[in-house]
């Protein structure tokens, strides 16, 4: 018998789902972050920050890098720090109510666009109805990730727009978590100690 019978192409990997940080997490750049998967796949996986800001970058700021316009641009709009790699590229994931050419739908909710074009459609309020812009990404090659989830450093749970898109920063990874059902103050990184 096959046993990859009625198996999905996407069985097995996380795409369109929360990955937890654990506590024990030591690389400062993933210590508590909460990380929406765009992709992943046997040639390796790649998603976005959604719970830490780029504190030196605004919106307004961003679009005048690019040449755009960013005349009455609403400076609430935050740019995330998506993750440590191509941290100059820019990346909006957002509600499915917005489809570009290049847009990558990611789950029903939630798709995922990278060009100026959106950018320019945010400015002028034509854009998706919830968007998070991030800088960066992370990124991990074939197997990486499921290496460092088999070494107790990550957790992963269901995503929900509700949580992917908002704003309240403070205690997102607490409330991912909680999805779990799990005490974050129990968790340990020592497998074995009470």
């Amino acid at each position: 018998m096959n046993q990859n019978a009625g198996r999905g192409p996407n069985e097995g990997y996380l795409t369109g789902q929360l990955l937890i940080a654990m506590p024990t997490m030591r690389d400062p750049r993933f210590a508590r972050t909460v990380i929406y998967m765009c992709a992943h796949n046997s040639d390796g996986a790649m998603g976005l920050v959604i719970n830490r800001l780029v504190g030196s970058v605004t919106f307004p700021d961003l679009l005048q890098q690019l040449g755009v316009d960013a005349a009455g641009v609403n400076d609430e709009i935050r740019v995330h720090f998506g993750g440590p790699v191509e941290p100059g590229r820019g990346f909006v994931l957002h509600s499915g109510d917005y489809q570009h050419d290049t847009t990558l739908q990611v789950a029903s909710e939630v798709a995922l666009t990278a060009t100026i074009e959106i950018l320019r459609d945010i400015a002028t309020g034509q854009g998706p109805e919830r968007s998070l812009l991030a800088l960066g990404y992370a990124g991990w090659g074939p197997g990486q990730l499921d290496s460092e989830i088999q070494a107790n450093g990550w957790l992963h749970v269901e995503a929900d727009a509700s949580l992917v898109f908002d704003d309240d920063l403070t205690d997102k990874w607490e409330r991912a978590i909680g999805k779990l059902g799990i005490d974050p103050t129990l968790l340990s990184g020592d497998a074995g100690h009470a």
